[in-house]
């Protein structure tokens, strides 16, 4: 039987530490890029996808993420009052009606295996994405959407990947292929959790997009304490892998690594430009400030 993917994961609890001191008290998955947070692009691209059910594992001080989407009749009040009715209408469409939201506190920073596996009572034996919100990705269709067609057509677990450069092997899951199945799709044959780059069969790296079928939880609760004594999902994909296919498939769009400082300025230029009120300012403004760089 067909099996459709209505659900996502966001897995939303990481610390931020990299952007200490404002991740101190609000949550990075909160910082935006020009005028949305990076926690609403994910968002819209699981809701593009198909899904309906979207599942937050949170951790502590991240209330603002259940701010963000729950309504706001004071705010709303004001707006009508002074008659801003496109702010108005952007707030109020930050979640559409027909979509749910339900928060799961994950109870101690045990790994992305971790979080993940607190999904389950709620998903249950459905298949469901998994989106990291530090990976933008900017694309025509969205990349949640280019895997969700894949499963569609296939029904197997997919991860999202890409080429990175060998000196970076260590910062990622890296898979090897057993065979192409098409353009852009291979069958995995292994998966490793930061391998350093001598070490590395591939430069194949996964990138914060995962579908996966409901098995991966039995293979989760197995597995103990890996890489960092964190539960990892890697290591849990890997034993599925021994009991089902899992495929790998290189997206289409260009993404930017909002878990570093660089990558998420790189975004905020980038995203900038191509604002609808703000592009054509900000362009001419950044033509003025290159001739100055040093």
């Amino acid at each position: 039987m067909t099996q459709r993917v209505k659900v996502a994961v966001f897995p939303v609890a990481g610390r931020g530490t990299r952007f200490l001191p404002v991740t101190k008290a609000s949550p990075k998955e909160m910082l935006p890029i020009v005028d949305k947070p990076l926690i609403q692009y994910a968002v819209d691209e699981a809701l593009s996808a198909g899904a309906d059910t979207l599942i937050f594992i949170t951790g502590s001080s991240k209330r603002a993420i259940e701010d963000h989407f729950d309504s706001n009749p004071e705010l709303e009040a004001v707006l009508q009052a002074q008659g801003k009715q496109d702010l108005l209408d952007t707030l109020r469409g930050i979640l559409p009606s027909w979509a749910s939201c339900v928060y799961i506190r994950q109870p101690a920073p045990l790994g992305l295996g971790h979080a993940v596996l607190c999904a389950q009572p709620v998903v249950g034996d459905a298949p469901f994405m998994v989106h990291l919100a530090d990976d933008l990705i900017d694309a025509k269709v969205p990349c949640l959407k280019q895997m969700v067609d894949v499963f569609d057509q296939h029904q197997v677990s997919v991860l999202g990947v890409q080429n990175v450069p060998k000196q970076d092997t260590d910062r990622y899951g890296i898979v090897s292929l057993e065979r192409s199945v098409a353009p852009r799709i291979g069958k995995m044959s292994h998966i490793v959790e930061k391998p350093k780059p001598d070490k590395a069969a591939s430069t194949l790296a996964v990138v914060g997009r995962y579908l996966l079928t409901s098995a991966i939880f039995e293979d989760l609760s197995k597995i103990g304490k890996g890489a960092g004594g964190e539960i990892q999902l890697t290591d849990g994909i890997a034993r599925l892998m021994q009991r089902q296919p899992v495929y790998s498939y290189e997206f289409e769009g260009k993404r930017y690594d909002c878990g570093s400082k660089l990558g998420y300025l790189q975004a905020t230029v980038e995203y900038g430009l191509k604002h609808p009120n703000l592009g054509p300012e900000f362009a001419h403004y950044l033509r003025t400030l290159v001739p100055k760089l040093p």
